[in-house]
């Protein structure tokens, strides 16, 4: 869910002009409207529409569903004792992407809950697609339907390569796109984050055990040069397709062009889920 107590921070990384003179981005203005669970910014600068394409409750389209949007959010949040910090963001033309992480609290435990934002908007109308996995709220995978179909879209260098290799499950080929000390971050997991090459290699040798590779379908590339957000449909884990389920990337690439860090942000379980696969 995108809201958490205090996006303050994240509203100052964002803050860019992407419309006319005195209008915020449209991640800015969401955040600040969530923050004070008050829509009326959002409605004002967009008065035509504003659609939200969320993991748990779905599509939100209008204002009378963003207000229940907003209601219900809050009182999970609250319900969860979340606090958050912001990772960073990627702002190109007229779509916007936040990382956010949330630490929340479920049964006596202490989770960090990684969360991304994307906006894009228009003259009059702005949409939300909210990215995360929703195992830290309740403790099991969702399968979430595409939100975007599969574009004519380019992705550069090595992110691409790091695509392709997962794609085929060629453990070397991934590895080889990170820099010595890069790291690879699951959605979700007791371990989720993997550094360094022994790391990765033993990580994705077990994504890789049951043969074949993970394909993701490159959907929507926001793209600064220096951080990549790759929005993707999953479609096929190992010699299994799967029905296409909807997930984001973020790839921060090094002074020496190899990946810095990638994060996913998807629920996607492992097919039959073999003993050892990651969650």
């Amino acid at each position: 869910m995108p809201w958490f107590p205090d996006f303050a921070g994240a509203v100052e990384l964002v803050r860019r002009e992407t419309r006319s003179a005195g209008r915020a981005d449209p991640v800015g203005q969401y955040l600040r409207a969530l923050d004070g669970a008050d829509t009326h910014a959002l409605e004002d600068v967009w008065p035509g529409e504003v659609v939200i394409h969320d993991p748990r409750l779905g599509e939100v389209r209008g204002h009378r569903e963003l207000r229940r949007f907003v209601a219900r959010s809050r009182s999970l949040l609250e319900e969860h004792h979340a606090r958050v910090e912001t990772e960073g963001s990627v702002v190109v033309g007229n779509r916007a992407v936040v990382e956010l992480l949330a630490h929340i609290r479920r049964d006596g435990q202490d989770l960090d809950w990684p969360v991304a934002v994307v906006a894009e908007s228009a003259e009059r109308s702005v949409v939300f697609r909210s990215y995360f996995s929703q195992r830290p709220l309740d403790g099991r995978h969702h399968l979430r339907s595409p939100v975007l179909g599969p574009g004519a879209v380019r992705v550069a260098d090595v992110v691409e390569r790091f695509r392709r290799a997962l794609a085929a499950g060629d453990t070397d080929g991934v590895v080889g796109t990170f820099a010595p000390d890069g790291y690879f971050r699951e959605p979700a997991g007791q371990r989720p984050t993997h550094r360094g090459g022994d790391e990765l290699r033993s990580h994705f040798r077990r994504c890789f055990g049951a043969g074949g590779g993970i394909e993701l379908q490159a959907c929507a590339v926001t793209d600064d040069g220096a951080r990549c957000a790759l929005e993707y449909n999953l479609v096929r884990w190992g010699t299994r397709d799967l029905p296409p389920q909807a997930g984001l990337g973020v790839f921060d690439r090094g002074p020496d062009g190899l990946l810095a860090a990638a994060r996913l942000y998807d629920d996607a379980e492992p097919p039959d889920d073999p003993p050892g696969a990651p969650a």
